[in-house]
């Protein structure tokens, strides 16, 4: 077995090798066809183009990705070449939900402005936008649902149609993937359809907004919180420049979530290789950052709950250090401190 692993994959090093495995890590973006010529599987995140000009002629037969996103791999190529593709379904959800609400609560304290009895209109109810609803009703927020997938294997009963989140909600945050239909979702219709004054966060994927649409949008907007840009790491400076918040897509880059992203990549090449012995792994660590902290809010106001989120993730910090030099977006990835998650 030969096996091509993106180095940056935290608790990775040295787990295959004792089971027989050949391995070479290398850098994800550096990561060429040439190396898989002869290997059995690549494991790697978002920085590596899994396309036909990478796979085409290789003995690649499995492509487990350490994220939830699969938006680097062609996954139709793939299937129709019978290679599987495994992701770490959800191992970002509770770091991308840290992230709405230390954005939500860190804007509105900046700029004064009431959350009591505010409505979040949740676009995209999967792992993430799942945890994002769970959180927003712990903290006494109502809640507005648009997710066409779900709503027509479990009926509409409990969802919204897009207008009507759109028109009833103070709050808009995007957790929905990118494929044809949701491909520019977010553009000059979608933001007339939102509340005067209404917050908007994208931490899903650039590529679900028009970003000139967004900069004619944000006079009439709330605060802006945008982690997912169009054409990454080329971010576009002119909306760089407008919106509140501003990071290189590290929404989900939370201690536990890499731990659980690991581990399911990692299971995923056990079970297609049969090594049994890992088909349960998870990283082995007694460090108290790797477990996350529960944050209590009951009776609290909004200002000390935005300062106990600020205190468990001071996002403004991560907002700043992108401002300094937007043209480092990759390295402030690739070097980025993973933080520990919090729940309430």
């Amino acid at each position: 077995m030969k096996f091509v692993i993106d180095r940056a994959i935290p608790f990775i090093e040295g787990v295959f090798e004792p089971y027989g495995a050949e391995v070479v890590y290398k850098d994800g973006p550096e990561i060429v066809r040439k190396d898989l010529l002869d290997a059995d599987a690549l494991v790697i995140r978002t920085r590596t183009r899994c396309d036909a000009a990478m796979l085409k002629g290789t003995s690649v037969k499995l492509i487990a990705t350490a994220t939830a996103s699969m938006d680097n791999i062609d996954q139709e190529w793939c299937k129709e070449h019978g290679i599987f593709v495994q992701n770490a379904s959800g191992c970002n959800a509770g770091g991308v939900t840290n992230y709405v609400f230390s954005a939500l609560f860190g804007t509105a304290s900046r700029k004064s402005i009431s959350l009591d009895g505010a409505t979040v209109g949740i676009i995209g109810l999967g792992t993430a936008g799942s945890r994002v609803e769970e959180t927003a009703l712990a903290l006494g927020f109502k809640t507005l649902r648009y997710d066409p997938w779900r709503a027509e294997k479990e009926g509409k009963a409990e969802f919204h149609d897009l207008d009507v989140v759109l028109a009833g909600s103070d709050v808009i945050t995007m957790h929905i993937p990118v494929n044809a239909s949701t491909r520019g979702m977010a553009d000059a219709d979608f933001f007339a359809k939102m509340k005067a004054g209404a917050f908007f966060i994208n931490a899903a994927q650039g590529e679900l907004v028009v970003e000139q649409d967004l900069i004619d949008a944000i006079p009439r907007l709330g605060p802006v919180a945008l982690d997912a840009w169009c054409h990454e790491p080329d971010v576009n400076r002119q909306l760089l420049e407008l919106v509140d918040i501003a990071t290189p897509h590290i929404a989900g880059y939370t201690l536990q979530g890499k731990q659980i992203g690991t581990s399911l990549a990692i299971r995923a090449v056990a079970r297609f290789f049969s090594l049994s012995a890992l088909y349960e792994f998870f990283p082995k660590t007694e460090i108290l950052e790797y477990q996350a902290v529960r944050i209590d809010a009951h009776d609290k106001t909004q200002g000390q709950i935005a300062s106990l989120i600020q205190y468990n993730y001071p996002i403004f910090t991560d907002d700043f250090m992108f401002r300094m030099d937007p043209g480092r977006f990759n390295e402030l990835r690739v070097d980025y401190r993973y933080r520990r998650e919090f729940y309430f």
